[in-house]
């Protein structure tokens, strides 16, 4: 008998649950970079081992929202928890030790889980950044919540610690015919997996000189005759001062920007890919119902 289920990866910003779901697939499906709120939306990343199908979901971050698009990430975030057949918390072990049990962010997380009755594997991730005495007090920590059921100890970056995790995630989900073809492996549409792809350049090039007033959409997505596919892509950002970041001095920026997403589309699409971007000042992108619609979050998101 077959087994498929859907494991929501949940924890706050930057905790690395997309670089963990792309090396649990195997493949990069998720953008990573070194800012928090990377992810916005629902990703998935598909996985096939003989007879069992995880699809793992790459959740946004937990956090205190302040506007309407960090309320919809927050609420997408708690609906693929309750829509999951499992849970694991991912926990950036380092910032963990550092902030103790007075970190609100993670008070969010466990309340939210509190709240909807549910329990969660824990994998306490970064575990090569700190020492093996300081692992075993934060699995003390998280267990003692009473809101975990199996502790894992991870570097998503290396792998030490994966394969344990992903063969206990996978013995676990429940028996079912698979939910997608065995050989994809993620359901995000192309439009908007290459507006993802340059977006994470974006964030790694300007990591320290663009504000998270940022985002990438894909204007046009043409498969040409010759195998090749042509994207257009707008970048929109809310002032001038930071589309002249962007562009760099004569188009510098924006050039390495168009070669870094360029090199990944080619990998991730194995074809030839011709890339045109454009940098838009629009001073209310994040209040845009299409946007919304695009990444799958709810416009008018619930609190809670």
């Amino acid at each position: 008998m077959s087994r498929c289920g859907f494991v929501a990866l949940l924890g706050v910003p930057n905790a690395g649950k997309s670089t963990l779901v792309n090396r649990l697939v195997g493949a990069k499906v998720a953008i990573v970079s070194p800012k928090v709120q990377t992810t916005r939306t629902r990703v998935t990343g598909i996985l096939v081992e003989n007879e069992t199908q995880a699809i793992f979901v790459d959740l946004p971050g937990v956090f205190a929202p302040k506007r309407r698009l960090d309320r919809a990430m927050v609420d997408a975030a708690w609906r693929g928890v309750e829509e999951a057949d499992a849970v694991l918390l991912v926990v950036d072990a380092p910032r963990a030790l550092k902030r103790g049990d007075g970190d609100e962010e993670e008070k969010i997380v466990l309340d939210g889980l509190a709240k909807r009755g549910l329990k969660a594997d824990l994998a306490i991730n970064k575990i090569d950044l700190i020492a093996p005495h300081e692992l075993l007090a934060l699995a003390k920590r998280y267990s003692e919540t009473g809101h975990i059921r199996d502790v894992f100890m991870v570097s998503a970056q290396t792998g030490n610690g994966c394969d344990v995790l992903k063969a206990k995630l996978l013995a676990n989900l429940p028996e079912g015919p698979f939910h997608y073809p065995e050989d994809e492996i993620s359901d995000l549409p192309a439009r908007l997996l290459a507006a993802e792809v340059t977006r994470e350049q974006v964030f790694r090039k300007l990591h320290k000189e663009l504000p998270y007033s940022s985002a990438v959409e894909t204007v046009k997505f043409e498969e040409r005759e010759d195998g090749s596919a042509r994207i257009e892509q707008t970048i929109h950002v809310a002032r001038e001062g930071q589309r002249k970041i962007v562009i760099g001095a004569k188009g510098a920026m924006l050039k390495t920007i168009g070669q870094g997403a360029r090199f990944e589309l080619a990998k991730l699409l194995d074809r030839p890919v011709h890339l045109f971007l454009h940098v838009k000042v629009d001073p209310k992108w994040d209040e845009k119902r299409d946007f919304f619609q695009e990444w799958g979050l709810e416009f008018n998101p619930e609190k809670g």
